[in-house]
């Protein structure tokens, strides 16, 4: 079974390539972001209690998350392996991840971060903007938060995946295509 975190900078195409992965090899991608919906709108207890902090405008803890993630796991026992997109954003969070997949026999198989320049990232956010209706993307300035966050915030997790020598690169500069082969020939190698 291979587990893929997908790691990128806001921008980067993580959702365009988890779809291509996806049908490439079966995988099952799991957004902290769709879980997060999906568990409010179906009124779980988890949904509902991830609910009551963002009500309150905290962040959801990262155990409940982790609960989320763990009976999203539980629904695919026969995945041949998961991509993770938008989860682990801390360190806490990795360690989190580790210790759930270690409780099913199983790990993080590796990394694979995209790697953008700041300034195509930008312009990637301000073009979606344009027809996604997102108004976090047709922002400079809640663009340029939204790098800085990342950058502060969660890029220093790929220092953990290093340490365990599954961080992989991956050049997130080119055709949707050209970055797909690249994803594509670094999981082949695993």
């Amino acid at each position: 079974m291979l587990n893929v975190v997908l790691f990128g900078p806001p921008g980067a195409g993580k959702g365009t390539q988890s779809a291509f992965l996806v049908e490439a090899y079966g995988f099952i991608h799991l957004s902290t972001g769709d879980v997060f919906r999906a568990n409010i709108k179906g009124a779980t207890p988890l949904g509902t209690l991830a609910k009551s902090y963002m009500d309150q405008g905290q962040l959801v803890p990262d155990s409940v998350t982790i609960d989320m993630l763990a009976a999203e796991l539980a629904k695919y026992p026969a995945a041949p392996g998961f991509i993770f997109d938008g989860f682990p954003r801390t360190g806490p969070q990795a360690e989190a991840l580790d210790a759930l997949l270690s409780g099913m026999n199983a790990s993080v198989t590796a990394m694979l971060a995209l790697e953008v320049p700041e300034t195509e990232l930008k312009a990637r956010l301000l073009e979606r903007g344009k027809t996604s209706g997102r108004p976090d993307d047709a922002d400079p300035n809640v663009i340029q938060k939204r790098i800085d966050v990342y950058n502060a915030d969660t890029a220093p997790v790929q220092h953990f995946y290093e340490a365990q020598g599954k961080y992989i690169g991956i050049p997130g500069v080119g055709s949707i295509e050209e970055i797909t082969q690249r994803l594509k020939v670094a999981l082949d190698t695993l």
